[in-house]
């Protein structure tokens, strides 16, 4: 469940995302009533089976059954502020061509580590790394991706609008660009690592998260909304 929206007296509309349809909206009529059946079942990051039917714009659930609800955790600010950006990526990012079990468990499993965790918004990179990779646009980790030669160990730069990292010989002076030295390199590399790959997780520095959230702006056409809020909780949290 990534999101509602009212319609009409009793009903709302569910922002939806699916192993088998991908983002989908759909209608739940009466659920705002008091005595509705769906009362718990459809809020926000719960994973549900769902029944169906065609309605004449949109389908109708007609019923829900939860598998899985982090609501009660979900609640906690930073927790929901980590979420929101999380369902606000699956959302913006939907393709109809996308991997979509592995963005599901890509999801779920994200949602699952925001509901455990103490520090949620720590796991934002290495989610936001992951889906880049299963969307085609993970940035190369060891060469420049302008000339496609071998980034020095050293130091290299950020270039977004290129969607990586770039070395000496491609920088133009006249841009300043986030520098990454060659521990923040080591940590980019990391983080970015594609699930499988044998690396060890782990979490961004500083600016390796900066430079995380400026690739996924060029790709996204502009920062996520749900950013600043994430950012505000964080602080008051720690």
């Amino acid at each position: 469940m990534l999101r509602s929206r009212q319609l009409g007296e009793a009903d709302r509309i569910y922002t939806l995302f699916t192993t088998e349809r991908g983002k989908l909206d759909a209608v739940a009529k009466g659920v705002r009533r008091a005595k509705s059946h769906f009362a718990g079942r459809l809020e926000f990051g719960n994973e549900c089976e769902f029944a169906m039917h065609r309605g004449r714009s949109l389908d109708v659930i007609v019923a829900a059954h939860i598998l899985h609800a982090p609501w009660v955790k979900l609640v906690e600010p930073e927790r929901f502020a980590t979420a929101a950006v999380v369902a606000e990526l699956i959302e913006a990012f939907s393709e109809p061509d996308m991997a979509l079990p592995e963005v599901y468990e890509l999801l779920t499993g994200m949602l699952a580590a925001v509901e455990l965790t103490p520090r949620p918004r720590e796991l934002l990179p290495r989610f936001s790394a992951r889906l880049l990779d299963l969307l085609g646009l993970a940035p190369p980790t060891g060469a420049c991706v302008r000339c496609g030669q071998a980034l020095s160990p050293e130091v290299a730069w950020l270039d977004a609008q290129a969607g990586g990292l770039i070395d000496a010989r491609c920088r133009e002076r006249w841009r300043d660009l986030p520098e990454l030295d060659a521990r923040d390199r080591e940590n980019f590399a990391a983080v970015c690592a594609p699930k499988g790959s044998g690396a060890v997780a782990a979490r961004a520095t500083t600016r390796v998260s900066r430079a995380i959230d400026d690739l996924l702006a060029h790709h996204l056409g502009r920062r996520p909304k749900s950013a600043d809020f994430a950012r505000i909780t964080a602080s008051e949290a720690g």
